[in-house]
C-alpha cells in the first residue's frame, strides 16, 4: 500500500473500500483483490520473494447466490510443513529476510504483531511466548503477505472498511470449541464498529480482522469516491446470503461531497402571511439512499 501523503496534496488519492457484509477472512481479502484486477502471475512472483516452498496458490471463479466472485485457494504440502507452530519472531524473520519491498515487509509484520498482541492478552502471556496455531500456518502467511502485496500492486493508498459482520454461535479451533466471534477476533476489533444479525458461524476470522484493523484508516459507509474497479472474494461454504467480501477501488473525491443540496428556487406568493428565511445558507439536508446491508 502506497503512502497517501505524497506530493498531490491529498487529491486523487486511490482508495479501497472493503464491504464486510458477510464478514472477512484472509483468503476472502486475497480473492477480492484478485477479482478486482490483481494479476495472479504478479502475486505469485512477489510471494516467491518470501523463499517459501511446497505450496500452491490458485484462484477459482465461483458463484455465490448468483454473484460472480473469485476464490483464492492455497494448497499446502502437509508432509513437508506438517502442523508447525511459529512464534512471532520466526514469522518476522521470514518476512524481513525476504526480497519484498520495505513497505510490504513493514505492513505484513505489523499485522502479525497485532495478532500476537491479541493472542497474548487472551492467554495472559507475553508476545514472545505466543504460539501461532492456524494463524501461524503457511496459508495465513500467504494470506497476509499476499493481501499486502495485492494492495501495493493495485496502488492503493488508503483502506476504508464497513462495520464488521462477525457472526455468532461457536467455532472449533486448536483450543477446542470457542464462542463466535473467537476471543482473538473480538480483541482485534476492540474500538471498531461490529455487529451480528443472528447468522451463525464464524464470519470474521482473526486473520481477516487483523489485516483490516491494522490497515484501515476508518470504518463506516462507502466514502465519496469515483469507482474504477470492483471485486468479490469468496469464502468457503454457502450461507443464507452471498458468502463474499466486496472491495471497491477508485479515487477519493476532493473536495468530498457534502450531505447538503442547493436550496431550490422559490416563487414568492403575494399573501400577507407568507414568510421565508433568506439567511444565505440555502441548504437542506439530503436523504442518502440506504445501501443494502451485506452480511456473511
Amino acid at each position: 500500500m502506497r503512502d497517501a501523503s505524497h506530493e498531490n496534496g491529498g487529491e486523487n488519492v486511490r482508495i479501497a473500500y472493503f464491504d464486510c457484509f458477510a464478514g472477512a477472512s484472509g483468503d476472502m481479502i486475497l480473492g477480492a483483490l484478485l477479482d478486482a484486477g490483481l494479476s495472479l502471475e504478479q502475486l505469485r512472483a512477489e510471494l516467491a520473494k518470501l523463499h517459501l516452498s511446497h505450496y500452491e496458490l490458485a484462484v477459482e471463479p465461483v458463484l455465490k447466490k448468483g454473484i460472480a466472485g473469485s476464490q483464492a485457494r492455497i494448497a499446502i504440502d502437509q508432509t513437508h510443513h506438517g502442523h508447525h507452530h511459529r512464534h512471532l519472531s520466526q514469522i518476522t524473520d521470514i518476512i524481513m529476510g525476504s526480497d519484498l519491498a520495505d513497505t510490504v515487509k513493514t505492513q505484513s509484520t505489523a499485522i502479525f504483531k497485532r495478532l500476537a498482541e491479541a493472542e497474548a492478552r487472551i492467554h495472559r502471556t507475553s508476545v514472545e511466548k505466543v504460539h501461532f496455531h492456524e494463524v501461524g500456518a503457511m496459508d495465513a502467511i500467504i494470506d497476509v503477505v499476499g493481501s499486502v502485496i495485492g494492495l501495493a500492486a493495485l496502488e492503493i493508498e488508503e483502506i476504508h472498511c464497513s462495520p464488521l459482520h462477525v457472526g455468532c454461535g461457536t467455532v472449533a479451533c486448536a483450543h477446542g470449541t470457542l464462542p463466535v466471534p473467537a476471543p482473538a477476533t473480538l480483541e482485534l476489533i476492540r474500538d471498531k464498529p461490529a455487529y451480528a444479525n443472528g447468522m451463525t458461524g464464524e464470519l470474521l476470522t482473526p486473520t481477516g480482522a487483523a489485516i483490516l484493523t491494522t490497515l484501515a484508516v476508518d470504518f463506516g459507509p462507502l466514502p465519496a469516491m469515483t469507482i474504477r474497479q470492483i471485486g468479490y472474494g469468496a469464502g468457503t461454504g454457502d450461507r443464507d446470503l452471498p458468502n463474499l467480501l466486496r472491495v471497491t477501488i477508485g479515487e477519493r473525491l476532493s473536495p468530498p461531497l457534502t450531505d447538503t443540496v442547493a436550496h431550490p428556487p422559490h416563487v414568492h406568493r403575494t399573501t400577507p402571511h407568507h414568510r421565508h428565511d433568506h439567511d444565505g445558507n440555502g441548504a437542506v439536508a439530503s436523504t442518502l439512499a440506504a445501501l443494502e446491508t451485506e452480511t456473511v
